[in-house]
Protein backbone atom coordinates (compact mmCIF):
# COMPACT_ATOMS: atom_id res chain seq x y z
CA UNK A 1 0.00 0.00 0.00
CA UNK A 2 1.38 3.43 -0.74
CA UNK A 3 1.62 5.95 1.99
CA UNK A 4 -1.06 8.11 0.31
CA UNK A 5 -3.40 5.38 0.88
CA UNK A 6 -2.17 4.63 4.17
CA UNK A 7 -2.70 8.14 5.50
CA UNK A 8 -6.52 7.90 3.66
CA UNK A 9 -7.20 4.78 5.31
CA UNK A 10 -6.29 6.29 8.68
CA UNK A 11 -8.41 9.31 8.54
CA UNK A 12 -11.38 7.62 7.05
CA UNK A 13 -11.21 5.12 10.50
CA UNK A 14 -10.80 8.20 12.58
CA UNK A 15 -14.01 9.82 11.17
CA UNK A 16 -15.70 6.79 11.54
CA UNK A 17 -14.54 6.54 15.69
CA UNK A 18 -15.65 10.47 16.13
CA UNK A 19 -18.79 9.59 14.18
CA UNK A 20 -18.36 12.10 11.72
CA UNK A 21 -19.65 9.97 9.03
CA UNK A 22 -22.76 8.82 10.98
CA UNK A 23 -25.48 11.60 9.23
CA UNK A 24 -24.76 11.31 5.54
CA UNK A 25 -27.60 11.60 3.45
CA UNK A 26 -28.34 8.73 1.72
CA UNK A 27 -26.53 6.50 4.75
CA UNK A 28 -27.74 3.10 4.79
CA UNK A 29 -29.09 3.13 1.22
CA UNK A 30 -27.65 0.98 -1.85
CA UNK A 31 -25.54 3.21 -4.10
CA UNK A 32 -26.39 4.10 -7.41
CA UNK A 33 -23.66 3.24 -9.58
CA UNK A 34 -23.73 2.74 -13.31
CA UNK A 35 -22.69 -0.10 -14.60
CA UNK A 36 -19.35 0.39 -17.22
CA UNK A 37 -17.56 -2.71 -17.14
CA UNK A 38 -18.61 -3.27 -20.73
CA UNK A 39 -16.53 0.28 -21.62
CA UNK A 40 -12.87 0.15 -22.03
CA UNK A 41 -11.24 1.44 -19.06
CA UNK A 42 -9.47 4.47 -20.95
CA UNK A 43 -12.65 5.52 -22.02
CA UNK A 44 -15.13 5.90 -19.08
CA UNK A 45 -13.68 8.91 -17.68
CA UNK A 46 -14.58 10.61 -20.75
CA UNK A 47 -17.65 8.83 -21.29
CA UNK A 48 -18.90 9.81 -17.92
CA UNK A 49 -18.31 13.12 -18.16
CA UNK A 50 -20.17 12.93 -21.24
CA UNK A 51 -23.39 11.45 -19.81
CA UNK A 52 -22.77 14.14 -16.79
CA UNK A 53 -23.09 16.85 -19.34
CA UNK A 54 -26.04 15.43 -20.75
CA UNK A 55 -24.07 14.03 -24.40
CA UNK A 56 -23.95 10.84 -25.34
CA UNK A 57 -21.01 8.91 -27.43
CA UNK A 58 -21.75 9.12 -31.10
CA UNK A 59 -21.00 5.27 -30.85
CA UNK A 60 -23.97 4.24 -28.57
CA UNK A 61 -26.48 6.63 -30.20
CA UNK A 62 -25.11 5.12 -33.72
CA UNK A 63 -26.42 1.26 -31.95
CA UNK A 64 -29.70 2.99 -30.32
CA UNK A 65 -30.35 3.97 -33.80
CA UNK A 66 -29.43 0.80 -35.09
CA UNK A 67 -31.68 -0.83 -32.75
CA UNK A 68 -34.65 1.26 -33.58
CA UNK A 69 -33.82 0.74 -37.41
CA UNK A 70 -33.33 -3.14 -36.98
CA UNK A 71 -37.24 -3.08 -35.32
CA UNK A 72 -38.13 -0.70 -38.09
CA UNK A 73 -37.02 -3.45 -40.57
CA UNK A 74 -38.78 -6.20 -38.63
CA UNK A 75 -42.18 -4.55 -38.47
CA UNK A 76 -41.94 -2.56 -41.86
CA UNK A 77 -45.30 -3.41 -43.74
CA UNK A 78 -44.53 -0.79 -46.59
CA UNK A 79 -41.76 -1.87 -49.13
CA UNK A 80 -40.14 1.63 -49.29
CA UNK A 81 -39.95 2.00 -45.77
CA UNK A 82 -38.47 -0.91 -45.15
CA UNK A 83 -35.77 -0.09 -48.16
CA UNK A 84 -35.01 2.99 -46.45
CA UNK A 85 -34.48 1.68 -43.03
CA UNK A 86 -31.96 -1.05 -44.40
CA UNK A 87 -30.26 2.16 -46.28
CA UNK A 88 -29.73 3.91 -43.30
CA UNK A 89 -28.82 0.74 -41.09
CA UNK A 90 -26.00 0.13 -43.93
CA UNK A 91 -24.69 3.29 -43.58
CA UNK A 92 -24.13 3.11 -39.79
CA UNK A 93 -23.04 -0.34 -39.97
CA UNK A 94 -20.14 1.09 -42.10
CA UNK A 95 -19.29 3.85 -40.40
CA UNK A 96 -19.34 1.80 -36.40
CA UNK A 97 -17.10 -0.57 -38.93
CA UNK A 98 -14.73 2.14 -39.96
CA UNK A 99 -14.31 3.30 -35.88
CA UNK A 100 -13.36 -0.50 -35.66
CA UNK A 101 -17.14 -1.30 -34.12
CA UNK A 102 -18.87 -4.14 -36.22
CA UNK A 103 -22.69 -4.68 -36.31
CA UNK A 104 -22.49 -8.27 -37.89
CA UNK A 105 -20.81 -9.33 -34.89
CA UNK A 106 -23.88 -9.24 -32.94
CA UNK A 107 -26.74 -11.54 -32.68
CA UNK A 108 -29.12 -8.96 -34.68
CA UNK A 109 -27.72 -8.85 -37.79
CA UNK A 110 -27.94 -12.46 -37.73
CA UNK A 111 -31.57 -12.13 -37.28
CA UNK A 112 -32.46 -9.63 -39.86
CA UNK A 113 -30.30 -11.49 -42.07
CA UNK A 114 -32.41 -14.60 -41.95
CA UNK A 115 -35.67 -12.78 -41.52
CA UNK A 116 -34.37 -10.93 -44.92
CA UNK A 117 -33.23 -13.95 -46.88
CA UNK A 118 -37.03 -15.10 -46.08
Amino acid sequence: MHAFDIIAEQRIAEAIANGELNDLPGAGRPLDLDDDRLVAPELRMAYRILKNAGLVPPELEARSEAATLRALVASAADEDERRRALGRLAVLEMRLEARGTRLRDTGYYASIAARLER
